[in-house]
């Protein structure tokens, strides 16, 4: 039997505030994917399902109820079967936060694919959890979408070695990285084979047009259990590209050095801030009894490094402000003629006339009137250059 609800409470369908007019009085698995879909079709950027609450949408940067009651924790126990599988209450319990990503499929040409992250919380006084899904584009936005600088653009495809782009959580390091790849496979005489691995894969290239590249997508740890064993299965596939969703330990980053060592384009994330940091960080990433020599094998295949940071934009949105340096042969013969530890100095003096410094790009759009000055503020006080 459906829920009922008080007349007065029923929303028009052009209504904002309007929630599922299909609510059951009970979850169930068949329900899941049709709710999804109707927040999607509503234009929620995110959906949060979390329990004892309202299911809530967020639209244009506020909360708004997608559900007449709070779900319970049988509602819960399906939504969390269903995005992720029989197993997730017993991950919960054990301590680990999970992230996926999944789709619907409402007919046979039209996908929609949801960033997920499930956390353990306490509700009530018993263990719960809360669901957040981030609704993703159906495909990758454009570099000019995203106005990226042509200096990175023009740096993007290095025939060998690595890229790494860096920021906090929240960054848009992935979608940046998706837009670079749409940007190679779309190359007039394509890309070759390109083999990402993402946890969780966020956006696809389906739609792409790109008769000359092949891409093929792995998730960690669905089909791979971590990021150091898909290099490795990597480079036993001829790829011309590999993505690599985080170099976050020392097997990752020695095995990216190592498919940048041996012909192949590398592209990677940090969680770094600056373009020195994210030398450091990686070079800390070794004992100290190998980190000279991994630094420096580190500098040979680096290529460019790119810092993001997404502040909001005046009159809406978010503005992605960026530093960057390329490290073309001469910055690398300098490097690599000095003490390792002198690195980070030395990148700083480098980095205005090799890219373009936080201080800068922050500047730039403060000036143009894009952001406001606290932002700008916190972008040029904050040790945006690490």
């Amino acid at each position: 039997m459906e829920a009922r609800r008080p007349i007065s409470l029923l929303k028009g369908a052009n209504n904002i505030a309007e929630t599922w007019p299909d609510e059951p009085v009970r979850f169930r698995e068949e329900n899941v994917d049709p709710f999804l879909l109707w927040c999607v079709l509503k234009n929620s950027s995110d959906i949060s399902i979390q329990t004892d609450r309202k299911i809530y949408n967020e639209l244009s940067g506020k909360l708004y109820p997608a559900t007449y009651r709070p779900i319970d924790s049988a509602d819960m126990a399906v939504f969390l079967t269903r995005i992720y599988g029989p197993e997730a209450q017993a991950r919960l319990a054990s301590g680990d936060d999970l992230d996926v990503s999944y789709e619907i499929r409402p007919d046979r040409y039209t996908r929609y694919r949801f960033r997920v992250n499930i956390t353990a919380i306490l509700s009530r006084g018993r263990d719960a959890a809360q669901i957040t899904m981030r609704v993703l584009p159906t495909e990758p936005p454009t570099m000019a979408q995203l106005n990226i600088e042509e200096d990175i653009i023009a740096n993007w495809a290095p025939r060998q070695g690595m890229v790494v782009i860096t920021g906090p959580t929240g960054s848009g390091k992935s979608t940046l990285l998706a837009a670079g790849n749409r940007m190679l496979l779309e190359q007039l005489h394509g890309c070759g084979k390109m083999l990402t691995y993402e946890a969780p894969i966020e956006y696809t290239y389906d739609t792409i047009h790109s008769p000359h590249s092949l891409v093929a997508q792995t998730e960690i740890p669905r089909h791979v259990k971590d990021f150091a064993h898909g290099v490795r299965n990597a480079l036993r596939r001829k790829p011309n590209i590999i993505l690599v969703g985080e170099a976050r330990d020392r097997e990752t980053i020695s095995a990216a050095i190592e498919a940048g060592q041996t012909g192949h384009a590398v592209y990677t994330t940090t969680h770094t801030t600056g373009v020195a940091a994210t030398i450091r960080r990686m070079i800390s990433a070794f004992e100290p009894a190998e980190r000279a020599e991994r630094a420096y094998a580190l500098m040979e295949t680096m290529r460019m490094i790119v810092t993001q940071a997404l502040v909001p934009k005046i009159g809406g949105g978010r503005l992605g402000v960026r530093e960057w340096m390329r490290f073309d042969d001469a910055v690398r013969e300098k490097l690599l003629d000095m003490d390792f530890n002198e690195w980070s100095s030395e990148v700083q003096r480098m980095i205005s006339s090799y890219g373009q410094t936080m201080n800068k790009s922050a500047t730039i759009a403060f000036e143009a009137g894009l952001i406001e000055r606290r932002w700008y503020l916190m972008l040029t006080q904050g040790g945006g250059s690490g």
